[in-house]
């Protein structure tokens, strides 16, 4: 890969082996932090930075805090992609820190600075105890929109709905490319085969512009750092056309929501979980919206259940 070099090196790796809170410089004023949700900063001058999400909790908060100090930057603000918290669970440390601004938009900034919407949005209702931590609920934030007169000049927002509602990728004046959460790795899609994903239409669209993108390099959350985006944005879209193929083959009789849950779980040899239960769970209703929408399923309700058949022509 061209032109990247390792300015800082922490001391742990990943599962996969993969140093974490490593800085590598993926341009002139463009960086990125190898953490479980890449983290972006752009430098704007010597010493005053931006970072493009923050990390998943405090703890991380503190890891961006070190390298910025160790570099001699000052922190002046936050560009958030969206509001999942895996990348906005930094900010509020970081912004007390540094008495900085986080720069939001759209539904993702509501959720942002009230991340109590998200337990219960995945879960449909008041989420009970096991869902209110920190994985699905990052600590609260002030935010400002992306119009703000300090958002930085000359960075570019794209807009990336599908994973989730609002969510955005930002093009720094390096020509690199943040694209968050709209790509897995496929170690990551082998491994837990249904990403979420909020609005399935809007997914696949978002992949079909990303194909499009031109860039001197991409940098998604969840996935290697490539200048070709175009082959990973199609490994993602043929995963959701198979899970899409499965569900109607699950579908060949009418089911309930729960059992087609249970029954994917054991085709892709998932474990269940609370989290797992929340998260594949809103995907697959978003997936059974889709694919009634499209005529892919029926829906109808027997003795009081809702259920879902394969519609067959």
């Amino acid at each position: 890969m061209k032109n990247i070099n390792s300015r800082y090196r922490a001391d742990f790796k990943n599962e996969e082996g993969i140093k974490m809170y490593e800085l590598i410089q993926a341009g002139e004023r463009t960086y990125y932090i190898q953490c479980p949700a890449k983290i972006g900063i752009y430098r704007i001058n010597d010493q005053d930075v931006y970072l493009i999400d923050s990390g998943g909790d405090k703890d991380a908060g503190r890891r961006v805090k070190k390298i910025l100090d160790q570099n001699g930057w000052m922190l002046k603000g936050i560009l958030n992609t969206h509001s999942n918290a895996d990348h906005i669970g930094g900010n509020r440390y970081l912004q007390q820190q540094y008495h900085c601004k986080v720069f939001a938009d759209g539904i993702e900034a509501a959720f942002t600075k009230h991340p109590v919407l998200e337990p219960p949005f995945l879960y449909g209702g008041y989420p009970f105890q096991d869902l209110r931590h920190k994985f699905l609920m990052a600590a609260e934030s002030d935010v400002s929109r992306f119009d703000d007169v300090d958002f930085p000049k000359g960075i570019e927002v794209i807009a990336l709905p599908g994973h989730f509602f609002d969510m955005v990728g930002f093009r720094t004046l390096d020509n690199v490319v943040f694209l968050a959460d709209c790509l897995s790795s496929p170690i990551t899609l082998e491994k837990y085969q249904l990403s979420f994903i909020y609005d399935v239409a809007a997914y696949l669209k978002t992949l079909d512009m990303v194909k499009g993108i031109e860039a001197r390099l991409f940098i998604p959350s969840h996935a290697e750092v490539v200048e070709d985006i175009g082959p990973l944005a199609e490994i993602n879209q043929k995963k959701v056309y198979e899970i899409a193929k499965q569900i109607k083959i699950v579908c060949n009789e009418p089911l309930s929501f729960e059992a087609i849950l249970q029954k994917l779980f054991g085709i892709y040899k998932l474990t269940m979980t609370y989290e797992q239960y929340v998260l594949i769970g809103s995907t697959l209703r978003s997936y059974l919206a889709w694919m009634k929408d499209s005529g892919e399923l029926e829906s109808f309700f027997e003795d009081n259940l809702l259920l879902w058949k394969n519609r067959i022509f």
